[in-house]
């Protein structure tokens, strides 16, 4: 024991000597290097944040040096997002909403509505412009991977099994609010369309923004009033399963429209679309068992060669989409539509898919679009006044059109009413296609403000408004 600690220390001494005989002939070698822009952010980040309080010790000072670092930052960002996400959405289940809703509501409250508005050199740290780069790549990963599972989530079946009612009923309730939308254009334009944006696809946008419904919001809304099963309940999903197939497409025409040059463009772009979608119905869909196997299909866990096999036809799909000029959501959603059925697989994958998306990437997707949302820039009782406007025209052409087409079809008024404000229901499908006007430079960032709170507070009547007919009904 004492050799070996003798060695130990006569290594030691040879190591600190070695180094310092190093040190000292390579000091003359040393040259000074640019600094980085890294560098200059991250200091300029810290020095927001304690702009007239000084640290008192160099360790506070090292350590936001740390935290301001861009691997740093966005671990923090995550954290953040994540804790105030969850927390606002379990507040808004015990008020009886569905925990998305709280979710989006605490991406607006991570914007500068409330924390930039609050605190503004904490925000300022935490969400800087230049940072958040990262966040928009995680948000579009979240949103192509929560449109792949919306689409595991129709059901064919019960699609063709009601297909003539559902389609009256959900297209319905997109033409009437969508002719609602278009015309409201007319009075919106000058105010709330971005400089240079054309009037086609602002009047489209606007449209297409006020007549969607949210699928999966829907559902977990008819989960928790135990209506999934129920005649009313399928119906609804039914239709809300054909109402957005239908927006889909017409979003994916619009946003081809409004990205490409001309008409011919456009046309060229749709034509090459069609093409992409009917050979993964075609070809794609009918190969597919065997591809991942007949076997790896029943298995009570998906292995990791199906997962691969699965998430490299998601990420080559979104890419298609994106290289043909619409968007990588509309591939992923494809992607969704053409999984195999057998042995239970879709249920299986969509439970691992959306348990990555829920917790993580769609909380990213939420807090981005809030930070997008300044509720501060609507000025003045005019601008509120749009904004209720916008929030009128939305309910009455959805629920309106909606109740209107179901009554036709033989429901009582009772269950067209509830049909209708099922269908109000907007959600994060609403906010995809607001962040889609927005990136395309259609839509101002007060129409985008306005819109975000038209979605919310259209999805939160619903519970209220479902109540609201049951208690009418047992009156009468």
């Amino acid at each position: 024991m004492q050799r070996a600690v003798q060695l130990y220390l006569t290594m030691l001494t040879l190591l600190v000597a070695g180094l310092g005989v190093i040190f000292y002939l390579g000091s003359g070698l040393s040259k000074s290097h640019p600094v980085s822009q890294a560098k200059v952010e991250t200091q300029a980040a810290v020095d927001v944040l304690t702009k007239d309080a000084p640290l008192t010790t160099s360790v506070e000072e090292r350590l936001l040096q740390n935290a301001a670092d861009p691997l740093g930052r966005f671990f923090l960002q995550l954290f953040v997002i994540i804790i105030v996400s969850n927390g606002v959405g379990w507040v808004f289940t015990r008020c009886g909403q569905p925990a998305v809703v709280g979710e989006m509501m605490a991406g607006i409250l991570l914007g500068p509505s409330l924390f930039g508005l609050l605190t503004p050199r904490a925000f300022e740290f935490v969400f800087a412009a230049s940072s958040l780069e990262p966040l928009r790549f995680l948000s579009q990963i979240g949103v192509c991977l929560f449109m792949f599972v919306v689409g595991m989530e129709m059901d064919w079946s019960e699609l063709r099994a009601k297909m003539s009612t559902a389609v009256l009923i959900s297209h319905a309730g997109i033409a009437f609010p969508g002719l609602l939308g278009a015309g409201l254009a007319l009075l919106l334009y000058d105010r709330l369309a971005q400089s240079g944006a054309p009037f086609v696809p602002f009047a489209l946008f606007l449209a297409i923004s006020i007549s969607v419904t949210a699928f999966p919001v829907l559902v977990r809304i008819l989960q928790d009033r135990r209506l999934l099963r129920t005649s009313l309940g399928r119906l609804a999903c039914v239709c809300a399963a054909a109402g957005d197939i239908t927006a889909w497409a017409l979003l994916a025409l619009i946003v081809a429209t409004a990205r490409s040059a001309d008409v011919g463009s456009a046309a060229v772009c749709m034509g090459l679309v069609c093409i992409f979608i009917a050979g993964m119905f075609t070809l794609v869909r009918p190969g597919l068992p065997g591809w991942i196997g007949k076997d790896e299909l029943e298995r009570a866990r998906p292995s990791k060669r199906s997962f691969a096999i699965v998430v490299a036809l998601v990420l080559a799909s979104a890419l298609a989409t994106q290289v043909l000029g619409i968007h990588a959501l509309f591939g992923s959603f494809v992607a969704g539509l053409i999984m195999p059925v057998r042995g239970g697989f879709r249920e299986k994958l969509a439970v691992r898919m959306e348990n990555i998306s829920s917790v993580l990437l769609l909380p990213v997707f939420f807090a981005f679009s809030g930070l997008r949302t300044q509720i501060g820039l609507l000025h003045g009782w005019t601008d509120w006044l749009l904004c209720l406007l916008i929030i009128i025209i939305a309910t009455i052409g959805k629920l309106g059109g909606t109740s209107l087409a179901a009554r036709l079809t033989g429901l009582e008024w009772r269950d067209s009413l509830r049909l209708g404000a099922l269908m109000n229901t907007r959600g994060l499908m609403e906010l995809i296609v607001l962040n889609l006007g927005y990136e395309l430079h259609i839509l101002s960032q007060r129409a985008f403000s306005m819109l975000v709170i038209m979605a919310l507070f259209t999805t939160v009547m619903t519970g209220p408004l479902l109540s609201l007919f049951d208690r009418k009904e047992s009156v009468t």
